[in-house]
């Protein structure tokens, strides 16, 4: 997976990639050479006597050093930019993946996971990739050509690798084997001390009013605690490993020294040559040694499925191949039979609704808490595809339609008020980036939010934090009303974003936004009765189902749901 994940990203970075190998095969093959030199200098200068040719070898071995570290300088340096360059596009094939996510995907996923994995997973294969290019690259090569060295210093002595080698590689492979499911554990459990931070950082109010600091900070000790056992099980693992190949090596040392000392006694091979052919050795242990390295391996592959996941996850919601453009943008909506389940549901959440929003009305929803108010509104911008039915704007199936297409015809209040950091013109015109500042001061005013505004220093060019914190819940909702106002679509939604407003406010908004969307289709779901008595059409929606359509006066008389909220709402006198 890690393979085929990273060769998918390869392509533009080829040129380079092949730069950092052959610069570090040139360096391989010098380090190689550098061992032949000093036996060199020992066996024809030290021995003999030969000062000049000890400068002058011992001059050859400088210069070649310093072209290796040259090498070496430019090899990282091209490896970085491959490992930042791969890690950037797959970042941005993660994000353009979630983009196309519909919410069924994104609950699948949940948002402290899709963040984890394209962040700290993308790092982990960001820092594999960077270790690949440079020491796993020279090492294999580094570990092949120190055997053939050895072999041709003295073939006797090369007899140790054959126990010595396959021990360290024994080691590392249960090393490896042992760690890859810890590595899997480790990403897993990141995500769960990113949710529970996530929450905590979001929730913070909720928490302090219900005196919940107390069990949240020992829910987070839990889900740190969890992380930081398994990452202390990793470090052990190779806390024991670690010495056991340096172990293994030193040994090995020991060995050769041993050994050579005694061919060296009895004259079959000079002091130089055994030198060399220690040099080799450590270059082969050195190499194998390298392999620790892979720890990021594990980690690095547990990464690349979780990324491949994400990638490979399919919207349940698409563009259809051949999308069709509706006649006209006017903003009929029309439901036919719709029934929608939510995935692994029970039993559907909406029954056989059938009705129009016309342009020029506003029509309402109204129902209790779990009626599906909120998931009717979901379908029209198809967030969701129906489970049978059809949704049509302007004549058109919205499964036909490019959400694109669609999107931009419909403005959109949701339930939660979102702002985004930035200035208050920046969020206004988040949905029409050239809108004027006559044009945003006008939609404040309908929203009713230009007063708040103009006190705020800098007024339209006041900073606005993430999610909106540094303003009201009731501003929040005006600022998303306006946003949605300075849009100008055919079809506005407004999911019960009235609710943070007095009535007087709440009176004001309504009385200017009816003027303001005279020939928009308004579609307003709502809990209050108070915000919709004045709407063209209220629909009543009770368990999924439309139990009456009419005015106000007309429902008091034909529909008991009806006229139950009312009176729970207004009294007796109202109904």
């Amino acid at each position: 997976m890690l393979i085929s994940l990273v060769q998918r990203y390869l392509g533009r970075y080829t040129r380079q990639a092949c730069l950092v190998v052959t610069l570090l095969v040139v360096q391989a093959v010098a380090n190689l050479y550098l061992p032949n030199l000093t036996a060199d200098i020992i066996n024809n200068g030290i021995e003999k006597g030969d000062i000049h040719y000890i400068w002058t070898t011992g001059a050859w071995m400088l210069g070649i050093t310093l072209v290796v570290g040259a090498m070496s300088m430019v090899a990282v340096y091209f490896a970085s930019r491959v490992s930042m360059g791969i890690g950037r596009d797959i970042r941005s094939a993660v994000f353009k993946s979630v983009q196309r996510f519909s919410a069924q995907e994104i609950n699948h996923f949940g948002t402290p996971s899709l963040i984890t994995r394209n962040t700290n997973d993308v790092q982990q294969i960001q820092l594999f990739l960077q270790m690949a290019l440079t020491i796993m690259v020279l090492a294999p090569i580094m570990c092949v050509g120190g055997v053939i060295m050895a072999l041709k210093e003295d073939v006797r002595l090369s007899a140790l690798l054959v126990v010595v080698v396959p021990v360290m590689l024994v080691v590392i492979s249960i090393l490896m084997a042992k760690a890859v499911p810890l590595f899997r554990s480790m990403q897993s459990r990141i995500d769960r001390v990113n949710l529970v931070l996530r929450e905590q950082i979001t929730g913070v109010r909720v928490i302090r009013a219900f005196i919940r600091t107390g069990q949240e900070q020992q829910r987070f000790a839990d889900a740190n605690g969890a992380l930081t056992t398994t990452g202390l099980r990793v470090n052990r693992m190779f806390a024991l490993a670690l010495p056991t190949v340096m172990g293994v090596m030193n040994l090995t040392c020991v060995a050769v020294l041993w050994f050579g000392g005694h061919l060296i006694a009895s004259g079959t091979m000079p002091i130089g040559n055994l030198t060399a052919f220690l040099s080799y050795i450590l270059q082969i242990l050195m190499s194998v040694m390298i392999a620790v390295m892979m720890v990021i391996l594990p980690r690095a592959v547990a990464s690349a499925d979780r990324i491949e996941e994400v990638l490979r996850a399919e919207p349940s919601v698409l563009d259809p191949a051949d999308a069709v453009v509706p006649p006209s943008s006017a903003g009929l909506v029309e439901l036919r039979d719709v029934v929608f389940g939510y995935p692994g549901g029970e039993e559907p959440v909406l029954h056989d609704l059938s009705f129009s929003l016309l342009p020029g009305e506003t029509t309402a929803i109204i129902g209790g808490t779990g009626s599906g108010k909120t998931t009717l509104l979901n379908l029209i911008p198809r967030l969701f595809d129906v489970t049978s039915g059809a949704v049509l704007v302007d004549g058109v199936n919205v499964a036909d339609q490019a959400r694109g297409a669609l999107w931009a015809k419909i403005g959109m209040v949701p339930q939660q008020a979102y702002l985004f950091s930035g200035t208050v013109a920046e969020n206004l015109r988040f949905g029409r980036p050239d809108a004027t500042d006559e044009e945003l001061w006008q939609a404040l005013g309908v929203a009713q939010a230009s007063d708040f505004v103009s006190a705020m220093p800098g007024g339209l060019e006041a900073e606005i934090t993430q999610g909106g914190t540094n303003v009201s819940g009731g501003q929040r909702q005006r600022l998303s009303i306006a946003r949605a106002l300075v849009k100008r679509p055919a079809i506005y939604l407004f999911d019960d974003c009235f609710s943070a407003l007095d009535a007087a406010t709440d009176a004001k908004l309504r009385g200017a936004l009816r003027s303001e969307t005279t020939d928009a289709t308004v579609l307003i779901v709502a809990q209050r009765v108070s915000t919709i008595l004045h709407a063209d059409r209220i629909i009543v929606l009770d368990d999924g189902r439309v139990v009456g359509i009419g005015r106000h006066e007309e429902l008091l008389s034909t529909c008991a749901e009806y006229r139950e909220i009312v009176t729970s709402q207004l009294g007796e006198q109202a109904a």
